[in-house]
């Protein structure tokens, strides 16, 4: 029966758990509350490929505890009970150890099935999940377990597992490789952190190569068509995605045009170009904004020549929309000024309009001077000094200049004719 190699390599000790040395190294808080034997509720968090299900593996071995194992998108609450009722039984003499795979996809009736076993301690729930637990985990659980978060795995740590499942695959076939310059780089770079994907990589490499006569080359260019792009996260309804976004948008707002293309790129490569492209449109006016406010219509541009063209050659507007705002002057201060005149009508502030800002509605062209109302347009520079603000706002200050060229002018055009 087939076996992918992937399982055949499993860890079996925690030792061979690679990149997750914040919690499994030698000084790491989940190794040492596994070497204490007092296992509580837990939730792995983090990527696929990442250990999590291995690690549940080896906590069950080293505790002796019976394991059993339940993916929440398949499973129903008739699963659960089917577990609670070997409890206390010759099956399960130390208790359960009950790994529950992607426990995001369960309801909160079918999570809180789970909890008077577990504060029992008669169940010891591991819940793993892809997924921020804070939002998709109820609180009754998170309550009660605690949280490690497992971390994509570098390309340092995947090429020493890639080159052990080489290592592996020629005792398996009895060929000695000969792995191109930069062929198992490019699969523990191009995995993503996902060590399934980078063992699936050398076991089609070693399946689809041609031996010649005990050997049998690795090349980077079959390297790179069984990995594709596997690098790539960026689910739209994961955190990845939205990481993704964040990072390009604080790349730009940085002015690091380097990391602004970078994780553009990602974005484009993972099919994302919608996404990008309204984060593009966001930037643009929250954070380049009065600093050069013309950016706003040429990233907007951008973004209708990238639909126009549709990708590859999309990528080309964006690239110059990315780089051009991570190198324009940046302000914040129209954005803010508005969150501060928000903040203020969500509690209330402002009361009637003066009168002189009312609408004439039925009265005639003559009455509006009557309101009292000064036409700025009438006086010398256009601007005559009038109250705009409720009486209960007066003297309130909302806009700040930014502290770039444009703006700067702008005060000082305008302080000269306040005669501030």
């Amino acid at each position: 029966m087939y076996q992918p190699l992937a399982d055949l390599l499993r860890p079996q000790t925690l030792d061979q758990v690679y990149g997750q040395d914040h919690i499994l190294g030698p000084s790491g808080i989940l190794r040492r509350l596994i070497a204490s034997g007092n296992i509580p509720n837990m939730v792995f968090y983090g990527p696929s490929g990442t250990g999590k299900t291995t690690v549940a593996n080896i906590i069950a071995k080293m505790t002796d505890r019976r394991l059993y194992t339940l993916n929440a998108t398949t499973a129903s609450t008739a699963d659960i009970k089917a577990i609670v009722a070997e409890l206390d039984t010759f099956l399960a003499p130390n208790g359960i150890l009950l790994y529950l795979d992607e426990i995001q996809s369960f309801n909160k009736k079918q999570q809180q099935s789970l909890l008077e076993h577990i504060e029992n301690g008669k169940i010891t729930l591991i819940a793993a999940t892809t997924e921020n637990p804070y939002f998709y985990v109820f609180n009754a659980i998170l309550s009660r377990s605690t949280i490690f978060e497992f971390k994509q795995i570098s390309a340092e740590a995947a090429l020493k597992a890639v080159r052990r499942a080489v290592g592996f695959m020629e005792e398996r076939t009895a060929l000695t490789a000969e792995p191109e310059d930069g062929a198992l780089e490019y699969i523990a770079g191009a995995c993503g952190g996902d060590l399934r994907k980078a063992m699936n990589a050398v076991e089609v490499l070693f399946s689809a190569g041609m031996p010649e006569g005990d050997r049998i080359r690795l090349t980077l260019e079959d390297a790179k068509a069984v990995t594709q792009k596997s690098a790539l996260r960026a689910d739209r309804e994961g955190d990845d995605h939205y990481d993704l976004l964040s990072a390009l948008q604080k790349s730009i707002r940085g002015s690091d045009p380097d990391a602004a293309c970078h994780y553009l790129a990602r974005l484009l490569e993972a099919g994302q170009m919608t996404s990008a492209c309204r984060r593009l449109m966001v930037i643009a006016a929250e954070d380049i904004g009065l600093a050069y406010p013309q950016i706003i219509p040429i990233v907007n541009a951008c973004v209708d020549m990238a639909f126009k063209l549709g990708m590859p050659e999309a990528r080309i507007p964006l690239g110059d929309a990315a780089v051009l705002m991570a190198t324009s002057p940046k302000s914040n201060s129209g954005h803010l000024a508005l969150d501060m005149a928000i903040a203020d009508v969500r509690k209330g502030r402002g009361g009637d309009f003066p009168r002189h800002l009312q609408n004439v509605h039925a009265d005639s062209y003559t009455m509006e001077r009557e309101q009292g109302y000064l036409y700025p347009h009438d006086f010398p520079n256009h601007y005559v000094p009038q109250q705009y603000l409720p009486d209960e706002l007066v003297g309130t200050t909302y806009y700040e200049y930014g502290p770039n060229k444009l703006e700067q002018a702008a005060k000082q055009y305008w302080d000269a004719i306040k005669g501030v």
